[in-house]
């Protein structure tokens, strides 16, 4: 779990906040060291500001709280402090109290260890809180620019015609390390990067094993073991994901550091390993190549859905909860989480089709709608209630809606005339697919105009506009309950 008490912004090095021309910092005492880091800046005139400091600061203090007189004994207990509460440095002000930096103040920096900064009379404490929060930024958008870039090419590499040890290849790059897929057995079946020594070697092998959950005739629960572990053996940061596909498969990375945002991309890479190991384990990926081949050259979907896996299947429609469009990764991570790499990526939805033996549940982070169990002439009709159930779903903001599947009254109703009643009666307005849409999901959100306004990413004034023209064009009253139920039964059979 990550410390509390750490930002989720990246550190800045000290040494880059007296590199800033425009601060004028100088460093005074204490080691010259680059791996010193700041969190984050703190001004105090606190004589002892031990309590208000949660480690990694830069202290700033101008000496207000020096008595006069004070001796060596004073400033040795000050700096003592800053040290036992995790500060990162001392920054002096030498204006307005103090003209120069107190002399017992840089021998006991000294003697602790603790880097002490003298800023000049023409530098606010503001400045260079400023000047800290900017590069912050600067690292937080290079962090993201290259997680995104790494997301970019694992992608890329998955898509090749031998997945996965491009895929590794491309971790082991983005990490600067060793990348290895280790197999159900334990053994190590693909691997790519520089060795990282037989200890450390030998210790990711063990790290593999803490993570992989136990087959399907072992005696300990998958979820009894956690999904990722790490270590660190002889300077060598070591980590291992259990793949998703539940199989066996471990992912292990070694590499010599641990920047900010290689959980990321490791993440990443281990659900499109899962999705590749699951084919491979299966047999799955060919005799979905050889599905498409013959959709392809004319055969029927009932055909060819045995290669699927199974004769059922239910579309689950999903869209994520932010404003941002679905990119190939998310949607390939929303196919893991419910069980199936049949993705399909389409604006700003993800189609997935699911087994009907498997349990779709909620997704965070999704809003999900679910048809039926359908077999393979009646999938379009599953997606269309996949459709109207993410659209109800969203307006309602349900994580996740089902269609229902139970029998119902139309079903006493022999088929040929409920098709016949429900295209006389909506006759009027089947040439404009806006206005059923619109009819259908406003009566299935009990008539409210703001729900249906959301489902359909339309302003509210326009659902206003379009059912009283669904009301002109039926010529009938749409508040009454009796007209309601009536249309509903029609737009049912449509």
């Amino acid at each position: 779990m990550p410390d509390p008490t750490v930002p989720p912004t990246p550190p800045v090095a000290l040494d880059a906040l007296l590199a800033r021309a425009d601060l004028g910092l100088r460093r005074i005492a204490g080691p010259a060291d680059p791996a010193v880091v700041v969190h984050w800046a703190h001004t105090s005139e606190m004589a002892d500001p031990y309590p208000y400091l949660l480690g990694g600061e830069l202290l700033l203090s101008a000496g207000v709280h020096i008595p006069d007189g004070a001796g060596a004994g004073y400033f040795d207990a000050y700096v003592s402090r800053i040290v036992a509460a995790g500060g990162a440095a001392l920054g002096f002000g030498v204006a307005p109290v103090h003209d120069t930096v107190p002399g017992a103040l840089v021998d006991a920096c000294e003697m602790h260890g603790l880097p002490l900064l003298e800023v000049p009379p023409r530098t606010t404490f503001s400045a260079v809180a400023r000047a800290l929060w900017q590069l912050m930024a600067q690292a937080r958008t290079a962090e993201l620019r290259r997680v995104t870039e790494a997301q970019q090419s694992l992608a890329t590499a998955a898509a090749r015609p031998d997945p996965v040890p491009a895929v590794l290849q491309q971790l082991a790059r983005r990490l600067g390390g060793r990348a290895v897929l280790y197999g159900p057995e334990g053994t190590p079946i693909a691997g790519a990067g520089p060795d990282p020594g037989a200890e450390a070697r030998t210790a990711l092998a063990k790290l593999a094993e803490v993570v992989r959950p136990s087959g399907p005739s072992g005696q300990e629960p998958s979820d009894a073991r956690p999904s990722s572990a790490s270590d660190t053996v002889a300077g060598v940061r070591l980590v291992a994901h259990a793949l998703g596909n539940g199989e066996g498969f471990v992912l292990g990375a070694a590499a010599p550091q641990r920047d900010a945002g290689d959980h990321t991309i490791a993440s990443v890479a281990a659900v499109l390993l899962s999705l590749l190991t699951g084919e491979r384990h299966g047999g799955s990926g060919a005799d979905r190549s050889s599905a498409l081949v013959r959709l392809l050259l004319g055969a029927a979907p009932a055909e060819v859905a045995p290669l699927l896996g199974g004769d059922r299947w239910r579309v689950v429609r999903g869209r994520p909860d932010g404003r941002a469009a679905p990119d190939p990764v998310a949607a390939s991570a929303l196919g893991a989480a419910l069980g199936s790499s049949l993705v399909d990526v389409t604006g700003e939805v993800v189609r997935v089709l699911v087994p009907d033996g498997r349990t779709v549940e909620r997704v965070p982070g999704w809003t999900l709608g679910v048809s039926a169990a359908a077999a393979p002439r009646d999938w379009p009709a599953a997606d269309a209630q996949a459709s109207r159930a993410l659209a109800r779903a969203r307006a309602t903001r349900t994580p996740l809606l089902r269609h229902g599947d139970r029998p119902a009254l139309t079903d006493l109703v022999p088929p040929h005339d409920a098709d016949a009643h429900a295209r006389a009666l909506l006759a009027p307005i089947e040439r404009s697919p806006a206005l059923v849409d619109t009819l259908r999901t406003w009566l299935s959100l009990h008539g409210s105009w703001d729900r249906t306004a959301v489902a359909l990413d339309v302003h509210r004034n326009t659902v206003r506009q379009r059912i009283a023209r669904c009301a002109a064009l039926l010529d009938t009253d749409l508040d009454d309950p009796d007209v309601r139920m009536e249309l509903w039964f029609a737009l049912r059979r449509t």
